[in-house]
């Protein structure tokens, strides 16, 4: 055996094996200083034409990704691997990934249109998914919300999308909806007068549309009044609180009595087994 010529094989193969290591190395890391000045150039794009933060993140993230795996199956296809076989590998592996990690991938497919289609945006005010209050951050996979008792909830993007969004913030003004009970000797067309001239004073309540006063319904009390103010999102709750103040201050400087239910019973006295008519029941 002639191990002079096995050891200058053995020489031969790592040395070439060895410039391909340090040939891939290099690639790596070369490549990799590529993809991140490449990534950089497109944040300065879409950040200049002025597209949604979250949106950029996500594009970013893809194509971040895209690339890398290009680059992988690049450097195994430098050291000879069949990379046809990797990359069916590779989609066989996707599509198990995708199998079981279905509700993962519902929610960064919802997060995408949520940013695409933009139903909201963060520092709005919303109902989504059972929950309410101001938008924080929209994530890749869920959205996070700060609820009116200050709670941070973070709810999956995919409820979000499958449910139904109420945005309170996209319209100018919204409306106050509260009631006000009369009692029956109260005159409604005074109280209306007296309700919508208090309310009118409120401060950030709109002039246009104005506050609306009218009867809506009636009970054993008396007669009940909408009382529906307007005014911006951002001072819902002052206004809110504000009025049911006005409506107390209002009824009690007009002298109003408490709303009382009433009643009528009319009984029937039995002589002599005859039934009284009517005239004759006092």
């Amino acid at each position: 055996m002639d191990f002079q010529q096995i050891g200058k094989v053995v020489i031969e193969l790592l040395t070439t094996f060895g410039f391909k290591v340090v040939g891939a190395i290099l690639l790596w890391i070369v490549a990799q200083k590529l993809i991140e000045f490449s990534i950089r150039l497109l944040k300065r794009g879409f950040i200049s034409q002025h597209i949604e933060p979250t949106l950029v993140h996500y594009l970013l993230n893809i194509i971040s990704v895209t690339l890398r795996i290009v680059l992988v199956v690049a450097i195994l296809g430098f050291f000879g691997v069949e990379t046809t076989s990797f990359a069916a590998l590779l989609a066989a592996a996707g599509i198990a990934i995708g199998a079981a990690w279905g509700g993962l991938l519902a929610n960064f497919a919802a997060g995408a249109f949520l940013v695409v289609f933009q139903p909201f945006k963060v520092g709005d005010f919303i109902t989504a998914g059972e929950v309410t209050g101001t938008v924080a951050e929209i994530g890749l996979f869920v959205t996070s919300i700060n609820t009116l008792d200050n709670v941070m909830t973070i709810v999956a993007n995919n409820k979000i999308f499958s449910d139904n969004i109420q945005n309170y913030s996209t319209n100018p003004y919204r409306r106050v909806d509260l009631l006000a009970q009369l009692a029956h000797d109260v005159d409604h067309n005074q109280a209306i007068a007296l309700l919508k001239a208090k309310i009118s004073q409120i401060p950030n309540v709109i002039k246009d549309p104005a506050p609306e006063v009218e009867i809506l319904t009636f009970n054993l009390a008396g007669p009940v009044l909408a009382v529906r103010p307007y005014c911006n999102n951002a001072h819902y709750w002052q206004v809110y609180f504000d009025t049911n103040k006005a409506i107390c201050e209002t009824f009690g400087e007009a002298g109003y009595p408490v709303p009382e239910q009433r009643y009528t019973i009319n009984s029937l006295s039995h002589i002599d087994g005859v039934i009284p008519t009517p005239s004759e029941v006092g």
